[in-house]
């Protein structure tokens, strides 16, 4: 289940997506087939598992994010401090370094997201230079249309990542329309002209899937239908919070501790004054910030508070969002960390002999302003990097779901005699990915039992088939349990928070 199906083609793989899972466009897949078909064996050989070539694609296009992310900020800023620490903060991140080992399109879709950004700007700059005619072609400033051509491009590779980059586009429109009402500025209409006609383009290139999805509207809904129970508007602020601060602090604490909002408000207050700096900056890198963060979270928040809905609380939603927080931050510290202060003072104080005296100068007040941004800093990467290291050396953590309890259900299973895992396809028909989960950490001696009618469990063939084993139900749907519980008694409690119960024996 997890290798290319013999006999099958790329073409397979965009019927299976259009037909099963039309919201999923299909260039991530795509590429993750051709990159295992090519590399896939080689790379099993080399390190040992059939999964490292999944996921080594992500974490790759992760990597390429990083020089995205420099350029953006150098383009935004003129700062190489900027550029350098917005690249930190990506680097470090625990949420993007949790989801860059992911077998998921999260690390495409930030790709796509920062090199949009970037090229949406060159080529908004290059359209404000003018034309140089000149036969010495180093002279000549390069052609506005092939800038324009890479960013329809990589605008047509986000929306066949992922539908919500079109959140993004609605941000790079009222970006450029923003800087049609302002005074008038050389070659203006070039640059309107440049953005439509890329994004045009780019709708253009993105019409077949949306055929795809207005054929297949039912399957997309029914897909995208909420699994969880309807949070509460406090209970969805809580994972806002949990969200925003994910980029700098994830050390997988319970949900309701105080440790675990305790220090992520603190993080949270930070990002908020950053954000105002850039509000009271009032120039165009601020404005693009601004509204590269915030047009996606509105979008996202808005709804999902009014209908009460799980949607927004799932992290990689928010991936839009992510480089301009990052981007804000490192602006904020960069601002604060300015170059060291120069005591000007003509006449020194008499008090200055003073061994021991402390003055609290305009240069002492600028000193330590300077070493508390800076312990500020420190404490940041210090969480990124504790995170970090608490999340690769655990077996499981947050972002894993359904499947978090999967590496403990698998040791408590093997510490049975002779056990039979029993399971169906569950309430949402999504055991059969947790079952293949399972599959890496079982001992051999664990057979698996999965069935399709509840009812053929009250049947003699299953009382033959369990005779002498430690049968164990993991995640059965409602009916499996109530057929379970008829035939077998009351189930016994494995590990009810991951719904596995041990079934008594006859």
């Amino acid at each position: 289940f997890q290798q290319p199906q013999p006999g099958s083609t790329s073409v397979d793989t965009v019927r299976s997506l259009a037909m099963e899972d039309p919201q999923q466009p299909p260039l991530y897949f795509l590429l993750d087939r051709l990159w295992v078909q090519a590399l896939g064996n080689p790379i099993q050989a080399l390190f040992g598992s059939p999964l490292t070539a999944s996921r080594l694609l992500p974490a790759l296009m992760s990597l390429l994010s990083l020089p995205f992310m420099y350029a953006l900020a150098g383009e935004l800023f003129a700062s190489q401090a900027v550029a350098l620490l917005a690249t930190a903060f990506l680097a470090l991140s625990p949420f993007e370094i949790l989801f860059a080992q992911t077998a998921c399109q999260s690390s495409l879709l930030t790709l796509a997201t920062l090199a949009s950004h970037y090229l949406l700007l060159q080529a908004s700059r290059l359209s404000d230079v003018p034309t140089i005619r000149s036969r010495d072609v180093l002279k000549r400033p390069p052609p506005v249309w092939q800038h324009w051509g890479l960013y329809t491009l990589t605008v047509t590779l986000g929306l066949y990542t992922h539908p919500l980059f079109a959140l993004t586009l609605v941000g790079h429109a009222i970006v450029t329309m923003r800087a049609a009402i302002a005074p008038q500025q050389r070659k203006l209409s070039q640059r309107m002209m440049g953005f439509w006609l890329s994004l045009l383009a780019a709708v253009v290139l993105y019409a077949p899937w949306m055929v795809v999805l207005a054929n297949n509207v039912r399957s997309a809904l029914d897909t995208l239908q909420p699994t969880a129970a309807t949070p509460s508007v406090a209970s969805l602020a809580k994972r806002w919070v949990l969200s925003l601060t994910a980029l700098f602090l994830d050390l997988d604490l319970r949900f309701g501790t105080a440790w675990t909002f305790g220090l992520r408000l603190l993080i949270l207050g930070l990002l908020v004054w950053a954000f105002y700096t850039l509000y009271r900056r009032d120039d165009r890198a601020s404005f693009f910030v601004l509204v590269a963060t915030g047009v996606p979270l509105l979008a996202l928040a808005l709804p999902e508070a009014m209908l009460s809905s799980p949607r927004s609380t799932i992290n990689r939603y928010w991936l839009l969002c992510y480089p301009g927080v990052q981007l804000a931050i490192a602006y904020f510290l960069a601002t604060r960390l300015a170059p060291k202060p120069h005591y000007r003072s003509s006449r020194p104080s008499p008090a200055a002999s003073s061994r021991f005296s402390l003055r609290l100068t305009p240069y002492a007040l600028a000193q330590l302003n300077r070493w508390f941004w800076r312990i500020v800093l420190l404490a940041l990467f210090a969480a990124s990097l504790a995170s970090c290291t608490l999340s690769a050396a655990s077996n499981t953590w947050w972002h894993e779901g359904r499947s978090y309890f999967n590496a403990t259900v698998a040791d408590r299973v093997n510490a049975k005699l002779n056990p039979l895992l029993v399971s169906d396809a569950g309430e949402a028909s999504t055991n059969l990915s947790d079952l293949i989960s399972l599959s890496y950490r079982l001992n051999p001696n664990v057979r698996l039992l999965l069935l399709n009618n509840a009812d053929w469990v009250a049947t003699r063939s299953f009382t033959a088939q369990t005779e002498g084993s430690t049968i164990v139900a993991f995640h059965p749907s409602q009916p499996l349990k109530e057929a379970l519980e008829r035939s077998r008694g009351t189930l016994q409690p494995l590990l009810p928070e991951a719904n596995v119960w041990q079934v008594p024996a006859p």
